[in-house]
């Protein structure tokens, strides 16, 4: 039976609609990991590290897609729930048809300034060549990437969580062939994982693309559009929380980096690298739904059904909560056969990972709440206090943690410094939840 935007939503009925968001995320995250563990296993551990010192970058200049996607689709979401299709479609086609060629231009302006910047993250030696190379071969794919982390917004938007899956099964599996291809059968290194990740963006660009263009059944297609300074400003102030996000992330751990660089050098860096993989799955769980639960917020806000905010307010809630808890016991038991499968050849970098991973676990008992949070604002059309919201808990209260917990706990304050950062953004999120109830009775 088909779920619709403006349907009640049952605990199971929101299950099945966000389900497919939360697997498309946790496949997303997925492929990068297995990137990771070819390139430790087969390539080795410096050309790994090297990896994780550029890709803060690349991640990085991936959050123009995020914030249009995220705060896009919550403006299309509102104004279908207002009953004007035509509008959004033309708001849908402006924003897809902006980030083509913001997509160009910035890939332009990467490919050329990747020494530069390597050398800036603290890349020295052979290192430099190692990012130069994976980011370059990279970065050509960088278009694609965009449409593709947009796409999963607008096809959730599109009442087609389930193609969004599909597509994002298509593109790991095409980097996870690959990789054994480029990597182990042709012996390309590091080349072949910039290579196969690269062909996987394409498809998890290209194919929701041609969706979008071709498909007669579609609720958004792309066709003739206008320019519209007002939609372009409201979707980029409502997705700017989650661009923060993704942008305080890189800078967030390119700080890690060099502290890793001065505490416990090439091992440190290379099991952050493992840590952050490990995280990635862990996290995408969260992310999926709120991503999944956004348009279902923003149809109901934008049709000013408080009755249904109030539920998908408090049935969420209680999902994360639990789905916290079980997050954390999971994730500290499974810290040793994860790193493993990483680092398992190399007993001191073994040692250090688990170590760390089980530290840093302790932080999913907080993130669930706040990642939801700063969503649910954007999906209310509030994109200030999502901002807010995204830039303590992934820049200002990470930075604090990672500059004065290391001074008092070494290795360790490191690892538990996004515990801290997490903590502190909880108390932030529950504040704003209680402020804002009144004004969106939910």
């Amino acid at each position: 039976m088909r779920i619709q935007l403006s349907d009640h939503f049952s605990y199971t009925r929101l299950i099945r609609f966000t389900l497919p968001s939360v697997i498309m995320m946790i496949f997303t995250s997925i492929y990068g990991v297995i990137d990771g563990i070819f390139v430790s296993n087969f390539v080795g551990k410096t050309p790994f590290a090297a990896i994780n010192i550029i890709w803060p970058v690349l991640q990085g200049l991936g959050a123009v897609g995020l914030m249009i996607g995220t705060g896009g689709s919550a403006l299309v979401s509102k104004i279908l729930g207002e009953g004007d299709k035509k509008s959004a479609n033309r708001v849908f086609s402006l924003l897809v048809y902006i980030s083509l060629g913001l997509g160009v231009i910035i890939s332009l302006l990467a490919f050329i300034l990747m020494e530069p910047i390597s050398i800036a993250l603290g890349a020295e030696g052979e290192m430099i060549q190692h990012c130069v190379l994976y980011g370059r071969i990279l970065i050509p794919a960088l278009t694609t990437f965009l449409l593709q982390t947009e796409f999963q917004s607008f096809l959730v938007v599109a009442e087609k969580p389930n193609l969004g899956l599909a597509v994002t099964v298509a593109a790991g599996v095409t980097n996870i062939v690959f990789d054994a291809l480029f990597i182990i059968v042709f012996d390309w290194g590091l080349a072949g994982a910039a290579a196969a990740t690269a062909l996987s963006q394409a498809v998890g660009g290209i194919i929701p693309l041609f969706y979008f263009i071709f498909s007669p059944s579609s609720i958004l297609r792309l066709g003739k559009t206008k320019f519209n300074g007002k939609a372009i400003l409201q979707s980029c102030t409502n997705g700017a929380s989650e661009m923060t996000t993704n942008l305080s992330m890189s800078v967030v751990n390119i700080l890690y980096n060099f502290r890793l660089l001065q505490t416990a050098g090439e091992d440190g860096v290379a099991a952050y690298g493992v840590i952050m993989y490990l995280n990635f799955i862990f996290i995408s769980i969260f992310i999926g739904y709120s991503v999944g639960s956004a348009p279902i917020i923003s149809f109901h806000f934008g049709a000013q059904d408080t009755g249904e905010l109030k539920n998908l307010f408090k049935k969420s809630i209680r999902l994360l909560i639990f789905c916290s808890l079980a997050m954390t016991l999971i994730g500290i038991l499974s810290a040793k056969p994860l790193s493993i499968i990483f680092v398992g050849y190399d007993s001191t970098l073994l040692s250090m990972t688990e170590r760390g991973m089980m530290i840093y676990c302790i932080s999913f008992l907080f993130a669930g709440i706040n990642i939801f949070a700063s969503s649910f604002f954007t999906a209310l059309n509030n994109g200030a206090v999502s901002a807010a919201l995204s830039f303590l808990r992934t820049l200002v209260f990470q930075i604090l943690a990672i500059l004065i917990l290391p001074v008092i706990f070494g290795l360790d304050g490191i690892w538990s410094a996004i515990i801290a950062a997490e903590g502190l953004s909880l108390i932030v999120s529950l504040f704003f939840f209680i402020k804002m109830k009144r004004r969106y009775q939910y």
